[in-house]
């Protein structure tokens, strides 16, 4: 099969192979998954770029945790009716803080586990498919980690983002207003039409009063947040007297220092969130919940570009760049 591989961690373009290697089998629990359609995150471009010192837990790497395809064979254990099912996984590569699995998903055949292959919904291409892993299931335990969200406020802070943009739909579809920041007009119109109540241009306007302004100074019962440390002080001055932050990155200050007594003062929540260590019972309810919007229209996945196999260099640039939309890696030609 043909599949991307690093030896090392570095630059994308200097560290990033594609060749032919030993396709996989399906042993025991395990499928053998034809993989159509390869998603970058943010976690698999730091990863191979040894972001923070992260090193390579394998002499060989196959990169990106998640993806799409079509089941060809099963292991002893699973139900031979799946072959033939189209199926999206998650966490096919590896986490934080642990080895992992060597091989992901960027190559033409992946064997994993049969309960990571999740039933992709007939409405969703593989492309599609290939953005819920990490994304979608990351933006699930954010918003409903703490309960249901029906008749509350929730703000999302990046609503433009890959999590964000899943987190304004799934608040949404669970019965909540929607307030999210943006940084220019398309990320704006992009929001709304996922269905928020509002958007906040964060380098144009003065985010706090303007959330204050838009619930009347009651302020927002749960905050889905991109940037824990860059917005502390925001987040403490617009969270509700016992309301929930719900952390899910800190990339421009991975140790920041905590204003104790600005969230202690209202009974804050501080929850963090691992997309990799999502409990069972969420990831199962996570994962019904992204089949039924599906089924029911309602579920948006942006692509922002896609890439074949032999530019996964481009592509992790492109993340790395930053853009709106997911990045893809189409594998085989497949849509």
């Amino acid at each position: 099969m043909l599949a991307a591989t690093y030896t090392r961690t570095g630059p994308a373009a200097e560290v990033l192979s594609v060749g032919e290697m030993a396709a996989p089998v399906a042993g025991p629990g395990v499928v053998l998954v034809r993989v159509h359609a390869s998603g970058i995150n943010p976690a698999d471009v730091k990863r191979r770029a040894g972001w923070r010192g992260m090193g390579l837990d394998h002499p060989l790497v196959i990169p990106h945790t998640d993806g799409a395809g079509e089941i060809v064979s099963v292991g002893e254990g699973v139900d031979p009716s799946r072959v033939g099912e189209r199926v999206w996984m998650w966490n096919a590569q590896g986490g934080y803080g642990e080895a992992g699995r060597a091989f992901g998903t960027a190559a033409e055949f992946i064997a994993i586990a049969a309960h990571q292959a999740v039933r992709l919904a007939d409405s969703l291409s593989y492309a599609e498919g290939a953005n819920l892993g990490v994304p979608a299931m990351t933006a699930y335990r954010a918003v409903f980690a703490d309960g249901p969200v029906a008749g509350q406020t929730v703000f999302v802070n990046g609503a433009a983002g890959a999590v964000g943009h899943f987190a304004v739909q799934m608040a949404v579809a669970g019965g909540a207003k929607v307030i999210g920041t943006v940084s220019n007009p398309e990320a704006a119109a992009h929001v709304m039409d996922a269905g928020a109540f509002a958007t906040i241009d964060r380098k144009r306007e003065d985010v706090t009063a303007r959330v204050l302004e838009l619930t009347e100074g009651a302020g927002v019962d749960r905050i889905v947040e991109v940037d824990f440390g860059a917005n502390l002080e925001l987040d403490a001055a617009v969270l509700k007297r016992n309301g929930t932050v719900a952390s899910y990155s800190s990339s421009s200050n991975p140790a920041p220092t905590l204003p104790y007594y600005a969230f202690a003062s209202k009974g804050a929540n501080l929850r963090f969130i691992q997309g990799f260590l999502i409990p069972e019972a969420q990831r199962l309810a996570g994962e019904k919940m992204i089949a039924e919007l599906a089924d029911a229209g309602k579920l948006k996945v942006a692509i922002g570009a896609t890439f074949p196999l032999h530019d996964i260099a481009g592509a992790h640039e492109r993340v790395e760049r930053g853009s709106l939309g997911n990045v893809v890696v189409l594998i085989g030609g497949w849509p």
